[in-house]
């Protein structure tokens, strides 16, 4: 389905071709200047943008396999004086621009993959796909990399060392980062990179700005099945069953109890059930009762006392009332934390690109979960969030990311695609 959406796709005039791109952007043309001239030149860069994006929206896929959206990225990058190397167990993609001189190395990171939500943005390029959209800012993610690539490559001959770019699928709990980690992304450029920047965009803050901080800015996300097991029976004579559905409840009361006691306050964790299921008529008592959660964290050792804590209690739980209980874990994405000395670079290069004011440091992280955590990891960097409400609408009140409802301000990426770039040369600069 995809493939043949692309070649009908292919057959059209795009805005955001190579051949459309504005006069020596793209092409090779040396510059050299401030962070302003790059906000001015990402300015000219927005139709390219603003249409990879919507083509990219439109045709939406999920994953780590995503073959339309591959080869339309790399159609927006044709031309470009980059070093392509396709990832062969994901549809990721490592390119590298490298400058005049040898020097060090900075990855630059885009996610390509969407959400399997079915679109009623209203949009007049909504998703196409069924089951499938951009809500997200993936589309977003990936458009605003490409205009970077293409800005940078007109000043190759103008900075030290490399940019990797890193285009990524299966951030939405594929672990896509990862793959690509293990598939060699750090040793793309020949040598180990020396940092790594992200945006995200967010309907949460107003269009423009930038919002980042210091150390932890988003949780680990792991996920919970618990079954308890008991003895079905009539539900007419409960003495002569195990039933788990009142062990099930109170298993959710006593965790949620266990974290408020034994978690720091100052170090948090969360441990939310999101589903309970068990039995199928209302004069039955069930033999199990199945319960599911995710479990956040802001650091790795309160992430462990959660861990403890389920596997702890809830058999223990169980066991009072004569019933079993078995606690699996999945392990998701670690927590995103941000490297102190390349945050303050991020703020620095963002305030003298958008000024003072556009730029905010959080107050407190968030408890969503991010795969370049992976990347984090291993390289210091930094994730900021870029604000891409709609001025008609209220920050954080309008459809925010992953509401099939989602709108964002495609003004916002002229600011991102700058950032990106400018972040780049600020670290390649020492």
């Amino acid at each position: 389905g995809s493939g043949s959406q692309f070649s009908r796709m292919s057959s059209r005039p795009r805005q955001n071709d190579p051949a459309s791109l504005p006069e020596g952007l793209g092409r090779g043309r040396a510059r050299v200047g401030g962070v302003t001239d790059l906000l001015a030149e990402a300015r000219e860069l927005a139709p390219f943008v603003t249409g990879l994006r919507r083509d990219l929206h439109r045709f939406p896929e999920i994953g780590n396999h995503l073959p339309r959206t591959r080869a339309r990225v790399r159609e927006a990058l044709d031309g470009a004086p980059l070093e392509i190397h396709l990832h062969k167990n994901t549809s990721g993609i490592a390119a590298v621009l490298r400058g005049a001189r040898p020097g060090p190395s900075v990855i630059l990171r885009g996610d390509m993959d969407a959400l399997p939500l079915t679109e009623e943005s209203g949009l007049p390029f909504a998703s196409e796909t069924e089951g499938a959209m951009h809500a997200c800012g993936h589309d977003m993610h990936t458009a605003m990399l490409a205009g970077a690539a293409r800005l940078l490559s007109d000043l190759k001959d103008d900075f030290s060392g490399s940019v990797i770019f890193m285009f990524q699928p299966g951030e939405e709990g594929f672990f896509g980062a990862r793959c690509m980690l293990e598939e060699g992304l750090l040793e793309t450029a020949g040598e180990r990179p020396t940092g790594a920047f992200a945006l995200h965009v967010t309907g949460w803050f107003p269009s423009g700005t930038v919002h980042l901080r210091p150390g932890p800015q988003l949780a680990s996300a792991d996920e919970v099945r618990i079954t308890v097991t008991g003895k079905g029976g009539h539900a007419s004579m409960p003495s002569a069953s195990l039933d788990p559905v009142p062990v099930a409840a109170e298993i959710v009361l006593a965790v949620e109890t266990a974290v408020t006691r034994r978690i720091n306050v100052f170090d948090p964790g969360v441990i939310t059930f999101g589903s309970i299921h068990a039995g199928t008529t209302h004069n039955i008592i069930p033999e199990t009762a199945d319960i599911l959660g995710t479990i956040r964290a802001l650091s790795a050792s309160t992430r462990e006392q959660l861990h403890a804590l389920l596997r702890r209690v809830v058999p223990n739980i169980a066991a009072a009332h004569g019933l079993q209980a078995e606690v699996e874990i999945s392990p998701g994405y670690p927590v995103t934390v941000n490297d102190p000395d390349f945050t303050r670079l991020v703020f620095k290069t963002a305030a003298d690109l958008l000024g003072g004011e556009a730029v905010r440091e959080m107050a407190a992280p968030l408890m969503g979960g991010e795969d370049w955590s992976y990347v984090l990891a291993e390289v210091p960097g930094a994730m900021a969030f870029l604000g891409a409400c709609p001025p008609d609408r209220t920050p954080g009140q309008a459809p925010s990311n992953h509401s099939n409802r989602v709108v964002y301000d495609e003004e916002a990426m002229t600011a991102g695609t700058a950032l990106l770039a400018a972040t780049a040369l600020s670290h390649l600069a020492g």
